[in-house]
C-alpha cells in the first residue's frame, strides 16, 4: 500500500522519474499498487472524454446552479473591515452551498463520472465530514451505493455530520488505527478500492492522491475563482491585493487561487493549521520552515510535502479543525510554494477560535473552523494594509458542524458565549 513516505528532494525525484501527466514540477505522479493502475487509467480516460463532451459540462453546470446553489455570493464584510481598519475584506461564500461547503462541487463532478463509467458503488474518506456529507448527498441523488471511511477521532469531533451521512443513506465506517483521523481514513478507503476496484469508484475529496485526482479535483473547484474574479472586478472595480484560503489537502484553496495565478500582482496566501505548537505532532503545517516542518516525500499515491520524522515515518498531526488535520498537502500547492507564486502561513488553534468569534459578532456569519484559519490570517493582514487594498477570503464552509467543539474550547478558555 502507498502509505509510507521517504525523504527525497524534488531534484532527485525529477532525475529518477520521466515527466508524465499529473506532474506539477517535481511533484505529483502516481505511486500506487499495480492493482489500482487500471482503475486510474480508466478514470483518466473517462475524465478526458468528459472534458471534451459539452453535454457533461452542461449537466454539471445545471446541477451546480439548480441543485448546489451556484454562483455563490461575494460579500463585502463592511463591519469587520471597519473594525480592523486597512484593507477592504470580501468573503467568497462557499458556506452557502447545499451541504454547507465547497465539497459539493467536486462530489457532483465525480458522481457524474462514476455514472459514465458504470460504477454503482462509491467510497470516500472524510475528516471534517463535509466531503462525506457531499458524497452521501450525491449518491442519494443518483441512487448509488455509498460507503464513507472516517477516523474515530473525527467521528467524535463531527458527530452531527456522521448522523447527516447516515440519514442520507451512507454507511459510515469508523477507522480506529493510527491517529484515527483523515490519513487513516484514506488508508482504509484505498484498501477497499484495491479489493473492489472493478465495481467501485473512489470519490477522493481533495487535490491529493495519484494522477488524475489532483488535476481533476482542482478543475471541479475552479468555478470558485472563475466566479470570484468576475465578482471582485464588478464590486471592487479591481483585482484583489491577495486571495486567502485555508489549506488542508488544498481543494478549496486551489479552487480559489487558480484563475488568479496569471495575475502577478495578486498574492496567493494559503493558511495551514498551526495547531498548538511547532513540534512534530502539534500542528499540520507542512510548509513550516523550522524544525518540525514538512519535507518532500510520498504519501498515499503522490509526491509532495509530508510531515515526517528523521527516519521518514509519517508524523501524527493536530488541529482543532478536523479538515486540516492531515500530514501531506496537494502536489500543486507544493509546486506553487517552491516557485514562490503562493505563500503559505499558519494560524494556531487559538487564532482560529478567536477569528470565529470575531466574524460571528461583526458579520453574523459562523465559519467552519477550517475556514476560520483563513479569517485569522485576514485579521493579521488587513490592519497593515491601505484602504485601497482588497482582501478576498474564501469562506469554504459553515460552522454549524463545529458547535460542539466551539462550545467546549471556548468554555475552557473562559470566553463569554
Amino acid at each position: 500500500m502507498p502509505m509510507s513516505t521517504a525523504v527525497e528532494t524534488p531534484q532527485e525525484s525529477s532525475a529518477r522519474t520521466a515527466p508524465v501527466a499529473g506532474r506539477f514540477g517535481a511533484y505529483g505522479g502516481r505511486y500506487v499498487p499495480e492493482t489500482l493502475m487500471a482503475a486510474l487509467e480508466e478514470l483518466e480516460h473517462a475524465y478526458a472524454a468528459a472534458q471534451a463532451d459539452p453535454s457533461f459540462h452542461a449537466e454539471l453546470a445545471d446541477l451546480l446552479h439548480h441543485y448546489a446553489g451556484r454562483p455563490t455570493p461575494l460579500y463585502f464584510a463592511r463591519r469587520m473591515s471597519e473594525q480592523l481598519g486597512g484593507a477592504r475584506i470580501y468573503l467568497k461564500r462557499e458556506d452557502l452551498l447545499h451541504t454547507g461547503a465547497h465539497k459539493i462541487n467536486n462530489a457532483l463532478g465525480q458522481a457524474l463520472l462514476a455514472r459514465r463509467m458504470g460504477k454503482q458503488r462509491i467510497i470516500a474518506e472524510t475528516g471534517a465530514g463535509q466531503h462525506g456529507v457531499a458524497t452521501a448527498t450525491v449518491c442519494a441523488l443518483f441512487g448509488l451505493d455509498c460507503v464513507i471511511y472516517m477516523g474515530e477521532e473525527d467521528m467524535r469531533r463531527q458527530e452531527l455530520n456522521v448522523y447527516r451521512m447516515r440519514l442520507l443513506g451512507a454507511e459510515v465506517r469508523g477507522v480506529g488505527s493510527g491517529s484515527c483521523t483523515l490519513k487513516d481514513a484514506i488508508n482504509e478507503a484505498m484498501r477497499d478500492w484495491v479489493t473492489n476496484v472493478r465495481t467501485t469508484h473512489y470519490l477522493l475529496g481533495s487535490v491529493l492522491g495519484a494522477h488524475p485526482y489532483p488535476t481533476m479535483v482542482r478543475d471541479f473547484h475552479r468555478v470558485i475563482s472563475i466566479e470570484a474574479r468576475a465578482q471582485i472586478l464588478e464590486q471592487a472595480g479591481r483585482l484583489p491585493s491577495a486571495v486567502v484560503a485555508c489549506v488542508g489537502g488544498g481543494s478549496n484553496a486551489i479552487g480559489a487561487f487558480f484563475e488568479f495565478i496569471p495575475d502577478a500582482n495578486v498574492r496567493l496566501i494559503g493558511v495551514e493549521a498551526g495547531g498548538r505548537g511547532n513540534g512534530l505532532g502539534e500542528h499540520a503545517a507542512r510548509f513550516y520552515t523550522g524544525k518540525g516542518g514538512g519535507a518532500p516525500g510520498v504519501l498515499q499515491g503522490t509526491f509532495s510535502y509530508v510531515l515526517q520524522d528523521e527516519a521518514g515515518q509519517v508524523s501524527l498531526t493536530h488541529s482543532v479543525s478536523a479538515g486540516l488535520d492531515y500530514a501531506s498537502v496537494g502536489p500543486e500547492h507544493a509546486a506553487l510554494h517552491d516557485s514562490g507564486r503562493a505563500q503559505y502561513t499558519s494560524a494556531t488553534d487559538d487564532e482560529a477560535l478567536k477569528a470565529t468569534v470575531m466574524l460571528a459578532r461583526t458579520e453574523g456569519i459562523l465559519p467552519a473552523l477550517e475556514s476560520a484559519h483563513a479569517v485569522a490570517e485576514c485579521i493579521r493582514m488587513a490592519p497593515k494594509m491601505g484602504r485601497e487594498d482588497v482582501l478576498l477570503v474564501n469562506l469554504s464552509g459553515r460552522g454549524d458542524k463545529d458547535m460542539g467543539i466551539l462550545a467546549r474550547e471556548l468554555n475552557l478558555k473562559g470566553a463569554a458565549l
